[in-house]
C-alpha cells in the first residue's frame, strides 16, 4: 500500500445527545436519522431544527455530519422527499447514506452538493456493483459486512470509490440489506427501518427444522440446561480493535461504528477507544501494536452482546461467530457508564470569542467578532445622536454578549467597545444591536464551517 492515510472515524447517533458524546469523543463525523426515511425507525432520532442544528456543531469543530435516507421509498413518498431533505442541504449537510436507487438518483439531481454514500444495505459485494454506483454519482460505498479485508482493498483499488467499512457493532445472520425475515414472520421490514430482530430469538430443532420458540419463552424462563434450545441466527458482535492496523494499512477510508439504538455512553465510551488506538498506531506504524487489557474490558462492558468476533475481516464463515447461548447484552459498568458520562456527555461546547464594536454618531455601526485566526466584520445602520437619553456603553455591551443558544461565548475582557460618551452620546435601537450581533454570529459560524 502506499503511505498510510488517516482513516475517518465515524461515529453513530440517535439522539442529539449521543451526537455531543461522539464530538467530544474525538469522532470525525457522525451519522444520524430524521423523522423519516431512515433504517432505524425505532430510535429517538433527530426533528429537522435538530439536524440543522447538529450540522452546524460539527462544522464549529471541523467535523461532518451525514444522515440516513436509507430505507426503500415507496413512489407516493417520493413527493415529500425534496422537502424533507432541503432544510438540510441548505444547512449544509456533507453526506446522504442511501439504499434505494430511486433516492440516490433523486439526489443527485435536486441536491449535487451533498455527497452520496450508498449503503450497507445495497449489498454492495464486488467491484463491478462500486462501479456501477460511481458512475450514479457515489462518491462512497459502505460494501456488505461480509466481505472479507481483501475484498474490500480491491473494491476500492479497481472500483476507485472510497469504502466506509463497519469497525465495531452489532452484526446480522443474512446479507446486508437483504433479509426478509422480519417482514415474513412479523410484517416489519427491516427494510423499512422496522426490523423486529427476529434472529435473535431462541429456536429449537423439531424433525430437522428450526423452530421459533418465542411462545415457550414468553411463557416464563427457559431451561438454558436444555440442548435443543439455542440462538443459531444471532452472530457475535463485532469488535476489530485489534486489527486496527490491517485496517488502515487496507487504506479503508472510513472506520464506521454500529449503534444508531444505543446509549450516548456507548456511543462515547466506544469512539474514544478506538480514536486512541487509530491514534496510536498512526504516530509509530513500526512500534509494536497491541491494546491495553483495560480499553478492552471497557469495550466488553458497554452494551456488547456476550461474546465478540472480529467479523468476516480474516475469515470466511465459523461456527466461532454464532452466540449460540444467550445473545441478551450481558449488562454493562454502572461506574464505567457514570465515567463516560462525565467526561464526555456534557452538552454543547461553546466556543469562545472576542468582539470590538464600533458605534460613532453619523458612522455605520460596526461589529467584529473573531475566533482563532478568523474574523468577521458586520456593518449596521449609522448611529444617530441622542436626543433623549443616551446609550451607555455597559447597555451595548449586555445586548452584544446575549449570545443566548449560539455555540460561542464571549467574555466580558474579551469584549472592547468603540465609543463616544460626552454629551450627546449616541443612540441605537435595541433591535439592531441585536440583528447587528445575529449576523455577526451567523457569519463566524459559516467561515468557521468552510475550513472543515
Amino acid at each position: 500500500m502506499n503511505e498510510l492515510k488517516r482513516p475517518e472515524l465515524l461515529a453513530p447517533a440517535g439522539n442529539y445527545e449521543a451526537f455531543l458524546g461522539a464530538i467530544a469523543a474525538g469522532a470525525d463525523a457522525v451519522y444520524l436519522g430524521g423523522t423519516r426515511f431512515g433504517a432505524r425507525a425505532y430510535a429517538d432520532n433527530f426533528d429537522t431544527e435538530a439536524v440543522i442544528r447538529a450540522i452546524k456543531y460539527a462544522h464549529l469543530y471541523g467535523r461532518k455530519l451525514y444522515m440516513t435516507v436509507n430505507t426503500l421509498v415507496k413512489e407516493e413518498e417520493f413527493n415529500d422527499l425534496y422537502d424533507y431533505l432541503a432544510p438540510f442541504a441548505e444547512a449544509g449537510l456533507d453526506g446522504v447514506i442511501v439504499q434505494d436507487f430511486g433516492v440516490l438518483g433523486f439526489i443527485r439531481e435536486h441536491f449535487p452538493k451533498v455527497e452520496l454514500h450508498v449503503s450497507t444495505q445495497m449489498a454492495i459485494t464486488g467491484v463491478n456493483g462500486a462501479k456501477l454506483l460511481k458512475k450514479m454519482g457515489a462518491v462512497r460505498v459502505v460494501p456488505a459486512r461480509e466481505l472479507s479485508l481483501d475484498e474490500m482493498i480491491q473494491i476500492k483499488e479497481e472500483a476507485q470509490i472510497e469504502v466506509e467499512a463497519f469497525i465495531h457493532g452489532a452484526m446480522c445472520y443474512c446479507y446486508s440489506g437483504m433479509c426478509l425475515f422480519s417482514s415474513i414472520v412479523g410484517g416489519r421490514s427491516g427494510n423499512r427501518g422496522r426490523c423486529a430482530q427476529p434472529c435473535r430469538l431462541p429456536y429449537k430443532v423439531q424433525g430437522g427444522f428450526i423452530a421459533d420458540d418465542r411462545n415457550k419463552k414468553s411463557s416464563g424462563p427457559k431451561d438454558q440446561g436444555s440442548s435443543e434450545e439455542f440462538y443459531p441466527l444471532s452472530l457475535k458482535d463485532m469488535c476489530t480493535i485489534e486489527i486496527i492496523p490491517s485496517l488502515i494499512r487496507a487504506g479503508i477510508d472510513s472506520f464506521k461504528i454500529e449503534g444508531r439504538m444505543k446509549k450516548p455512553e456507548y456511543v462515547a465510551g466506544v469512539t474514544s477507544i478506538y480514536r486512541k488506538y487509530i491514534d496510536k498506531f498512526l504516530e509509530d506504524p513500526e512500534a509494536p501494536f497491541k491494546v491495553e487489557e483495560v480499553d478492552l474490558n471497557v469495550l466488553r462492558h458497554l452494551y456488547l452482546r456476550t461474546e465478540i468476533s472480529q467479523g468476516y475481516y480474516e475469515r470466511h464463515n465459523s461456527r466461532d461467530m454464532v452466540t449460540l447461548s444467550s445473545p441478551g447484552y450481558s449488562g454493562s459498568d454502572d461506574a464505567l457508564i457514570a465515567k463516560i458520562r462525565d467526561k464526555y456527555v456534557t452538552g454543547e461546547k461553546k466556543r469562545s470569542i472576542s468582539a470590538y464594536g464600533y458605534f460613532h454618531p453619523g458612522c455605520e455601526s460596526m461589529l467584529t467578532f473573531s475566533c482563532d485566526d478568523i474574523s468577521v466584520t458586520v456593518s449596521g445602520q449609522v448611529v444617530q445622536e441622542a436626543s433623549k437619553r443616551p446609550m451607555l456603553k455597559e447597555d451595548i455591551e449586555s445586548r452584544i454578549m446575549k449570545l443566548g443558544d449560539t455555540f460561542f461565548e464571549l467574555k466580558p475582557q474579551d469584549l472592547t467597545i468603540d465609543m463616544d460618551e460626552s454629551d450627546p452620546g449616541i443612540f441605537m435601537p435595541v433591535k439592531e444591536l441585536n440583528e447587528l450581533r445575529r449576523q455577526a454570529a451567523d457569519k463566524l459560524l459559516d467561515e468557521l464551517k468552510n475550513k472543515v
